[in-house]
């Protein structure tokens, strides 16, 4: 049984689901999950994601009857059907509740891909350490982390987005193709706007990042649009007739670009192993008592994954008020043109590589997963 709370985690659970496939032909499986989750499962989901997946303080309260609603349900699936092993994929507020309760059970336990408890949180490795058998790392640095705290039941699979990455670059469609694709007639080098997967992050950011990019006349700039959000809500928020929004084709714009604004997250990381020079973005609501706030919980150093794998600064991060168009136009202008800072991010880019490695994360996973021992 696997568990997955929202979209990435349904993806990366897929193709987990696929690669135990491959190792168990004859095996069985329920999830909660989504789309992807069962085209490989070949079941529907017992819950569907969408019913989990719900961010901030006060929309988390307002769901909170029908979120316990589906922990209690995902507690009495657990209980009939008893599975070999139950197979978590990061979302701990829930995952952690369900791995004590299948625990308890007697029921072999789980995770892959380790929640963040490296960056906040830390508390959570207490349940990690009592309730979880197994747990199957994407980010090398957090072995050590996790042993450093007794906990030694870990082990580093490799990273997904190395294999996804180098996938989409292998089956890049060229240029001329791409822009026809996306009804781009500009010939000016772009500058790859990636404002997130959040209509809120998009808000945040959008506006800021365009505002620098037009400091470049010279250069025109793309939005890479995430699936589930329609282009109007972009041309809404940006309040830019001209527009240009991109689906469907992230790898490849991040790639034809000169260089890419990015909010934080797993796209600076993807962003890195394409090769392209960045700037990390992430704005929130931009008050400088937040970013003080948010210095004391987080208790790592960077944010961006670029610059947690290699250990240094390679990516520059301009975090909440830090994160203004002056700023990002500063950040920017060394990386649209050879110079000792893009050369400094490309280099870095290498280390990081190599410090991935070459491990296919699902195949490893499943295959740990099915011959424990």
């Amino acid at each position: 049984m696997l568990i997955a709370g929202e979209a990435s985690g349904d993806l990366h659970a897929s193709r987990l689901i696929e690669a135990l496939r491959k190792e168990d032909a004859a095996a069985t499986f329920r999830f909660i999950g989504g789309d992807l989750m069962a085209a490989k499962a070949g079941v529907e989901p017992d819950i569907h994601y969408d019913r989990l997946n719900v961010m901030g303080f006060s929309e988390v309260l307002r769901h909170l009857p029908s979120l316990w609603r589906n922990l209690r349900r995902a507690k009495e699936i657990v209980a009939q059907w008893r599975p070999d092993v139950l197979v978590l994929v990061d979302f701990p507020g829930f995952n952690l509740k369900l791995a004590r309760f299948a625990s308890r059970l007697g029921i072999r336990v789980d995770y892959y891909i380790s929640p963040k408890i490296w960056a906040w949180k830390e508390w959570r490795i207490k349940s990690i350490r009592r309730y979880v058998d197994r747990l199957y790392s994407i980010l090398p640095f957090e072995v050590d982390f996790y042993r450093r705290r007794g906990y030694d039941h870990i082990t580093y699979v490799g990273n997904p987005s190395v294999e996804e990455i180098d996938y989409a670059m292998g089956h890049i469609a060229p240029l001329r193709h791409f822009m026809e694709r996306q009804g781009i007639t500009d010939q000016r080098p772009i500058i790859a706007l990636v404002p997130g997967s959040r209509r809120g992050e998009i808000r945040n950011n959008l506006p800021l990042m365009i505002e620098a990019a037009r400091h470049y006349p010279e250069f025109q700039y793309v939005v890479a649009a995430a699936p589930a959000i329609p282009e109007i809500f972009y041309r809404e928020v940006a309040q830019d007739p001209g527009l240009k929004v991109a689906f469907g084709a992230t790898p490849t714009l991040i790639k034809y670009s000169k260089a890419a604004l990015v909010t934080s997250g797993t796209a600076t990381l993807e962003t890195a192993l394409v090769g392209t020079p960045q700037v990390v973005c992430y704005r929130a609501n931009g008050r400088k008592w937040s970013y003080k706030v948010m210095e004391k919980l987080l208790k790592v150093k960077y944010v961006s994954l670029p610059n947690l794998i290699v250990g240094n600064s390679i990516v520059p991060e301009l975090l909440v008020h830090k994160c203004t168009v002056p700023n990002i136009i500063r950040e920017l202008a060394p990386l649209l043109q050879p110079s000792p800072r893009r050369e400094w991010q490309i280099n870095g880019y290498r280390l990081m590589r190599r410090r991935l490695g070459t491990t296919v994360a699902p195949k490893y996973a499943a295959e740990l997963i099915s011959n424990p021992d």
